[in-house]
Formats: structure tokens, sequence, C-alpha cells
């Protein structure tokens, strides 16, 4: 089996504040080490359950943040942003046997996580045919346009309550729940082990049940908290502003979306 983890960082064990997330603050190397570990809990999960070669995309921030020493033999570590679209699921392609979310966090205009946005601190909302996106869900339908199946994800309990709208049956662990401005978390110890059980049990099953069929359209919506980003990002070829600070994008592709997701978030 060959795996792909992508990896973020708000939806780590223990953080709750953007000091805690972003490179240069005295609190960033104590949940860096933790979201290696996590990484780390995930490798051993796949590898125990047979898998020969794991792909891990780092997602968070400058995407130079998992501790590469710290990982598993026979795994591959993608740091950076090469700006291709698939961005957090950069290199994903259909020779991937199943794909793992960790780190997850809920999406923007909710209040699952202090830490809670899609994509971009700019946007109040963005939909998907209606329905209110996260980046998981922006990542697991690039999943599906490759025929992978995503058969696991960790993260805030919001988000994994989501992912399972979205894959029924996905195996998933909640490290922790928002509350305001606050975070309830497990121990460090106790979600690393949950995840390397969880991942472990989910490659056990059928893979095949969690590929859906991707939307046979798309039409897209983001409001932006300023007019100004809605303004500007409206001028992408085929968009239309319609609120002042709204911005609708329709393609049957779904790379033609994050095509548009690249330029405008």
């Amino acid at each position: 089996m060959k795996i792909y983890i992508s990896v973020d960082l708000e939806g780590i064990c223990g953080t709750s504040h953007w000091d805690e997330v972003t490179r240069g603050n005295e609190r960033y190397p104590e949940f860096q080490k933790q979201m290696t570990a996590e990484v780390v809990a995930a490798c051993r999960g796949a590898f125990g359950a047979g898998a020969e070669e794991i792909w891990i995309r780092d997602g968070h921030d400058s995407a130079k943040n998992i501790i590469g020493s710290e990982l598993p033999e026979n795994t591959r570590l993608i740091r950076g942003w090469s700006h291709h679209p698939y961005m957090m699921m950069q290199e994903l392609d259909s020779s991937f046997t199943a794909a793992i979310m960790i780190g997850y966090h809920a999406r923007g205009g909710s209040d699952g996580n202090p830490l809670a946005h899609t994509m971009s601190s700019k946007v109040a909302l963005l939909t998907i045919n209606g329905r209110p996106a996260s980046e998981f869900l922006i990542n697991y339908y690039t999943a599906l346009y490759e025929k992978v199946p995503v058969i696991f994800v960790s993260g805030d309990k919001e988000l994994c309550d989501h992912a399972a709208e979205i894959v029924p049956g996905i195996g998933r662990v909640a490290v922790k729940f928002g509350s305001g401005d606050s975070t309830v978390n497990l121990h460090p110890d106790s979600a690393c082990e949950q995840i390397r059980e969880g991942v472990n049990r989910s490659l056990a099953g059928d893979l095949s049940a969690f590929l859906q069929s991707l939307p046979q359209r798309f039409k897209v919506e983001i409001s932006y908290s300023s007019s100004l980003d809605a303004y500007k990002n409206a001028f992408f070829p085929g968009a239309e502003l319609v609120t002042p600070q709204t911005v609708r994008f329709e393609a049957g592709d779904y790379f033609e979306v994050l095509k548009f997701f690249l330029f405008t978030l």
C-alpha cells in the first residue's frame, strides 16, 4: 500500500491560539513537536496495516513545520509550496491506495475551534454547491478527483463530525473541542495512540467503500471579510461579483475550481 498523509496544525492536540501555530513565537516549538508526533503515530498505524510507502504533505502556513528527522523511514516529506492547484494535496495521484488527514480543523465561520478558518483568514464563508466548505471538503474532492479514498481524519470534534457527514464511516479521532476562545484537549500521548489505532483499523477495512462520485458541476461562492478582496478576485476568468463581498464561480471540472482557489484564497 502507498499512503498519502495531508497535515495541518490548527487541529493538532493542544493548539488553541495563533501564537502557538505561528513560527517564531515562543510556544510554536511545543506544537511543532506534537504535530510531528501525530504524523509519526499515523505512519505507525499505516505501516502496521501493511503500508509500504508513505508520502506526507506538510500543509500548514510555510509548509515547513514537520520535523523530518523524527519521521519513520520509507516516508517522503513534501515541504514548501509549489503553487500547484492541489495545494495541501500536492503530489497526490491515482497511484496512492488511500489518503489520511491529520490535524485538520473546523471551517471558517464556525465555532468548533478558536483557529477555525477555510484556507485564509480573508474568507468569512466558502460554500460549494450550497454546502459550507472546510479544507477537509476541498481536499476530499481533490482526492476523489484522483480516485483515492480518504479513510481517516483527526482534528477538532466539529471537523470530525463534519467529515463523517461527508464520508459515512470514515475513521476519525477528535483530539479536542472548542469552547469559545479555548479548547478542551486529550492528553497529547493519548491523542497519538488513538490516531495510531484509528489509522490501523481504517486501513484494515474495505477502502473502496470510501470512494464516492464527484458532483457533476460545482457552484462556488466565497464571501470575503473585505469587499476589496471580493472586487479584485471577481476579475478571475469566469468569476462574478454577486454582492460587494461575495464572488461566485461555476465549473464542471473540479480542477478548474482548484485553479480558482489557488488565485483567490
